[in-house]
C-alpha cells in the first residue's frame, strides 16, 4: 500500500541558509548609489529591475509568499522575512515591490479571475510584467470615489474616457489597475468598476511629470476611446469600490512596511539620506551633544516603528486586529519618515541647501530628500485620511458628515454650472507633451 504524504514546507532556517549561499554566489552587491544618481537613468533602472527579478526567479527565490499555482513558492512570511534579512547589502529589484507585488498582485490575488491570476501574477514573478495603478484624478483630491473617468459597455467591449494622474512609475509598467465609473445613476461608491488595462492600449496617452528633484517617476494618463475586453474587469461590474478598498489596504500595508510580498529591503537603512546618524557622519558632527540627542530621537522612532510592524502583523494574522489597523502602520511610517528628514536637515544645516561640507554630494542628497518629505504622506491616501480611518473604524468615533452619501452620482453638484456647451477640441490639443 502506497502512503501519500503532504509536502512539508522547508524549515525557515534551512531556507535562510540556502538563500545566504545563493545570494553570495549569484546576486551583485549593492553599491552606495545616491538618490540623485538613481534618477539619472530611470528607464534603465526598470530594465535592471526586470533583470534582477528574472535572476530571483531562476534561483528559486521569487514570489516567496505567493501561492504555487500562481508562480510563487507558497511559503510563509517568516520565510520572506528571513530572505529579506539575508539579502541586505545585495542589489535586488526593489522597484517592483511597490506597486507591482505588494499592491497590484496582492489585489489580483484576492479579486482577480483565475485567468488573471495565473497570467499576470505569474508573469510578474518571472520578471516579465510590471503593474501600476490608475487611481487618482486631476480634480479628485482625496475623494477617490468621486472620480469622473467613465467606462461604457458597447457590445462586448468597455470604452474608457477620462484622465488619471500621479500614477507612480506607470511609464515602466505593462498593465495598470484602473478604476472607472460604469453607472452614474448609482451613488458614487456603488457605480465603479476596476479594470486591468494595458498601458500601451490604443487611445491611451501617457506623460511624465517632472518633480522638484528632477525625477519623472509620476505620470498622467488620458483615455480617448480606450477599448477593453469584457474579461478586463477585476471583481464585479459596479463592485469596484470593494476592490479599490482592498487595493488601498495593501498599499497602506506596503507603505507601513508590513507587506508579505515585498522582496528585500533595498539599501540598508544606514545608507538612507534620511538617517540622521549618517547625516551626522557625513557632516562631521557626531561629537556634537545636540546632534547626538537628535540621533537618539531618530533611533527611538525607528525602534518603535519596527515593534509596531511586528505587533500589528501578528494581530492581523491572529484575528486580534481587523484590517483597518494596518492604517496605523501607514500613519506612523509617514510620521517617522518626515521626522527623519527634518532631523537630517537640522543636522546638516546650510550644507544641505548649498551642497557643501565634507561630503557635498551627500549634503545635496539630504536637501533633496527634505524637499520630497511630503511624498510619504500621500501614498496610500493622505495622512489626514489615515487619521479618519483610525478614528472612525478603530476607535468608533462618528463618521464625518457627507452631503453626497447615498445620492446618485449624476445628481451631485460638481463645480460651477457651465453657461453653455463647451467648445469642441481636437484630441490632446490642450495637453502638455511628455518632457522626454
Amino acid at each position: 500500500m502506497t502512503t501519500i504524504r503532504a509536502q512539508v514546507p522547508e524549515p525557515v532556517e534551512s531556507f535562510r541558509a540556502r538563500a545566504r549561499a545563493w545570494l553570495a554566489d549569484d546576486m551583485p552587491k549593492l553599491g552606495n548609489v545616491s538618490h540623485l544618481a538613481r534618477h539619472q537613468d530611470e528607464d534603465r533602472s526598470w530594465i535592471r529591475a526586470r533583470e534582477l527579478q528574472q535572476k530571483l526567479y531562476a534561483g528559486g527565490f521569487a514570489g516567496i509568499c505567493f501561492p504555487k499555482e500562481y508562480g510563487g513558492l507558497g511559503l510563509s512570511q517568516d520565510h520572506q522575512r528571513a530572505f529579506n534579512e539575508e539579502s541586505t547589502g545585495y542589489e535586488l529589484p526593489i522597484l517592483l515591490n511597490i506597486p507591482t507585488f505588494s499592491v497590484c498582485c496582492a489585489t489580483l490575488l484576492e479579486w482577480g479571475t483565475e485567468e488573471q491570476k495565473r497570467t499576470h501574477i505569474a508573469a510578474a514573478i518571472r520578471g516579465e510584467e510590471v503593474l501600476a495603478q490608475f487611481l487618482s484624478e486631476p480634480s479628485g483630491g482625496s475623494d477617490l470615489a468621486g472620480l469622473t473617468t467613465r467606462a461604457e459597455l458597447q457590445g462586448d467591449e468597455w470604452v474608457v474616457h477620462g484622465a488619471k494622474t500621479w500614477s507612480t512609475s506607470a511609464y515602466g509598467a505593462d498593465y495598470a489597475l484602473c478604476l472607472a465609473r460604469t453607472d452614474p445613476n448609482r451613488p458614487k461608491h456603488d457605480g465603479l468598476t476596476m479594470f486591468l488595462m494595458p498601458t500601451k492600449a490604443p487611445g491611451l496617452t501617457m506623460n511624465r511629470i517632472r518633480m522638484v528633484d528632477g525625477s519623472t517617476e509620476f505620470c498622467e494618463e488620458f483615455f480617448d476611446d480606450v477599448r477593453l475586453p469584457a474579461d478586463a474587469v477585476v471583481g464585479e461590474v459596479n463592485g469596484g469600490w470593494k476592490v479599490a478598498t482592498r487595493q488601498l489596504h495593501h498599499e497602506r500595508t506596503a507603505m507601513g512596511g508590513g507587506s508579505p510580498y515585498t522582496s528585500g529591503e533595498g539599501m540598508p537603512r544606514s545608507k538612507s539620506a534620511m538617517q540622521p546618524i549618517e547625516v551626522a557622519r557625513a557632516s562631521g558632527r557626531t561629537a556634537d551633544p545636540e546632534v547626538r540627542t537628535m540621533i537618539g530621537e531618530a533611533l527611538a522612532l525607528a525602534t518603535v516603528h519596527e515593534q509596531l510592524v511586528e505587533r500589528i502583523s501578528h494581530g492581523l494574522a491572529s484575528g486580534h486586529l481587523q484590517g483597518p489597523a494596518i492604517t496605523m502602520l501607514r500613519l506612523f511610517h509617514a510620521e517617522t519618515s518626515q521626522a527623519e528628514n527634518d532631523l537630517g536637515l537640522r543636522i546638516a544645516g546650510s550644507m544641505a541647501a548649498v551642497g557643501s561640507g565634507p561630503d557635498p554630494d551627500f549634503a545635496r542628497q539630504v536637501g533633496t530628500s527634505f524637499l520630497n518629505r511630503q511624498v510619504i504622506s500621500l501614498g496610500g491616501g493622505s495622512t489626514e485620511m489615515a487619521r479618519n480611518v483610525i478614528s472612525e473604524r478603530l476607535l468608533g468615533m462618528p463618521r464625518e458628515y457627507a452631503p453626497d452619501r447615498g445620492v446618485p452620482f449624476n445628481r451631485i453638484a460638481r463645480g460651477r454650472p457651465s453657461p453653455g456647451p463647451a467648445p469642441a477640441r481636437a484630441p490632446h490639443a490642450s495637453r502638455p507633451q511628455a518632457d522626454r
